[in-house]
């Protein structure tokens, strides 16, 4: 996989949610039009995708990895930030966060086998 990418009006806004909050690092494209941060070998960038049709809060297909879901979920409701109740399945913890512009990614527990 190349990238996964979000529409955003705010990129700075943006940035400050990703990294500053969310802990992704930045990578080497970090412009007031375009971030990306650096996830395992792939790249996650925002940017405003309107001028390609891809509406601000519309993107929802990103899902990170975090070493414990009930631990991120209660820090980001701390700060505020939209997230679902955790769900489980047979092999994983996940839960739903809201970004600043409506957009939707996930947190994700692999259980231990």
């Amino acid at each position: 996989m190349a990238f996964v990418a979000y529409s955003v009006r705010d990129v700075p806004k943006a940035r400050e949610f990703y990294h500053g909050v969310m802990g992704l690092p930045i990578g080497d494209l970090d412009s007031e039009h375009w971030v990306e941060f650096n996830v395992g070998a792939t790249a996650f960038g925002v940017g405003n995708g309107e001028p390609l049709g891809i509406q601000p809060g519309s993107s929802f297909a990103a899902t990170f990895e975090v070493d414990d879901v009930a631990k991120e979920r209660e820090r980001l409701l701390g700060l505020g930030v939209p997230i679902t109740e955790i769900n489980e399945s047979p092999v994983c913890f996940s839960a739903f966060v809201t970004d600043p512009e409506g957009n939707k990614f996930g947190i994700h527990q692999r259980k231990n086998t």
